[in-house]
C-alpha cells in the first residue's frame, strides 16, 4: 500500500475568510480538503503508467480543529483499498508543533480516486 505525507503552512489565502467558507481567519475547510487531495495525488503518483492520471470521485472529511495563520499542518494519505483503477485513501491532518512533531488532529476522512487515461478522459468531456 502506498502513502504520502505533505506539510503546509497556513497563509491568509488559506483561511475560511479568504475562501468564503466562513468569517474567521483560520484554516478553511476547502483548503484542508485541497491539501488532503494533494496528499492522495502524491500517494498514487508512483503507481501511474504513462499517460495516466487520477481523478477524485468521493470525499468524506471531518474538520475537527482550527489552525491559525502561520500554523503548520502535516497531511498524510495512506492507501487502504485498491481494486483495478479504484483507490481509497485514509487521510489525516495534524497540526505540527514547534518541535516539528505531529500534534493535534485537525481533520480526518477518506478520499476515493480513480486512475484514468488522461487523453481519453479529456476527450470525453470536450464534447
Amino acid at each position: 500500500m502506498t502513502s504520502a505525507t505533505l506539510t503546509f503552512t497556513v497563509t491568509d489565502a488559506d483561511t475560511a475568510l479568504a475562501l468564503g467558507s466562513g468569517s474567521l481567519p483560520v484554516l478553511g475547510t476547502p483548503r484542508l480538503l485541497a491539501w488532503c487531495e494533494a496528499a492522495t495525488c502524491a500517494a498514487v503518483e508512483d503507481s501511474l503508467g504513462s499517460g495516466e492520471t487520477s481523478v477524485g470521485t468521493r470525499v468524506e472529511l471531518e474538520h475537527l480543529a482550527a489552525t491559525g495563520v502561520g500554523g503548520s499542518v502535516e497531511v498524510t494519505a495512506r492507501e487502504v483499498y485498491a481494486d483495478g483503477r479504484l483507490r481509497r485513501y485514509a487521510v489525516a491532518a495534524r497540526n505540527r508543533g514547534a518541535d516539528g512533531r505531529p500534534g493535534k488532529l485537525v481533520g480526518s476522512g477518506e478520499v476515493t480516486r480513480v486512475v484514468v487515461d488522461a487523453d481519453r478522459f479529456l476527450a470525453r468531456i470536450s464534447g
